[in-house]
């Protein structure tokens, strides 16, 4: 464990600077041992599923012996589709989280701090099939989480994605960002409720400080960097013109970010 990096550091090009905590081993085998778990109840009902059908055909000449002889071959491929697509299918859906990284407050992240892409959620989760050898007990996966700096297993590697652990930060005093109905986001809740969805943890703490800290960049770098985050967030929830209207771009992200951290502290 000697020379682990505890945390993904991110300086924006802008000057904004923010860590994120990498998961430990012992907290992604936790989460490992919930998606085992429901990968293997998925799979006995499907087996329950398969057996069923199996059972009606062997009353039919022919066909009971054919899919008698068929029977191990469809279980191989049912647990093979059911390992690789849970996780592929979840963490696309859900951000970079599966059942047991949700409970332990865990994502995957692409490891230069972005979003992920599916092009990296699905080569991760191919890689799993090495990940888990010998057999199904994750031993070259294991290994390669305790020998890399950032706890990367062989599919992590190979798709550019790290684990992070998800922290509880304290919500930004959002009096001293905006005034008391100055918000015009606040008159579309399902559009906030859109970009609440949309925006990853991570791109929402990249938000908040730059909000928080908009005072100490330099004027050049400050009107690039709330360029670039109003052109981001507008593109993944877009608010009709009459609400954005006359909005700057630095008045745009601390609307964004007031729709995105009213809730938790109301």
């Amino acid at each position: 464990m000697l020379g682990k990096t505890t945390s993904l550091e991110i300086q924006t090009p802008e000057g904004v600077h923010f860590q994120i905590p990498i998961a430990s081993p012992f907290s992604r085998c936790l989460a490992l041992a919930i998606d085992l778990a429901v990968i293997l109840a998925i799979s006995m009902i499907l087996y329950q599923v398969i057996n069923l059908i199996a059972s009606f055909g062997a009353a039919i000449p022919f066909l009971g012996s054919m899919i008698a002889d068929m029977g191990s071959g469809v279980m191989i491929v049912v647990q093979f589709a059911v390992t690789t697509f849970y996780g592929m299918v979840l963490e696309w859906l859900w951000s970079g989280q599966t059942v047991g990284k949700r409970l332990f407050k865990l994502r995957v992240i692409d490891e230069r701090g972005l979003g992920l892409s599916l092009k990296q959620v699905i080569i991760r989760n191919l890689f799993r099939m090495l990940d888990i050898l010998p057999s199904t007990f994750y031993f070259i996966g294991s290994i390669s989480c305790l020998v890399t700096k950032r706890c990367q297993r062989i599919g992590d590697i190979a798709a550019g994605t790290l684990v992070v652990r998800e922290t509880q930060e304290a919500a930004p005093a959002l009096g001293e960002l905006l005034k008391p109905g100055a918000n015009s986001f606040a008159s579309l809740p399902h559009l906030e409720a859109r970009l609440r969805q949309r925006t990853t943890p991570e791109e929402a703490r990249v938000a908040m400080d730059a909000v928080t800290r908009r005072n100490e960049l330099a004027p050049e770098s400050r009107l690039e960097l709330f360029s670039q985050l109003a052109g981001y967030f507008r593109e993944i929830a877009e608010f009709p013109e009459e609400i954005t209207l006359g909005l700057s771009d630095e008045q745009y992200v601390r609307n964004v970010v007031d729709s995105l951290y009213r809730r938790t502290s109301a």
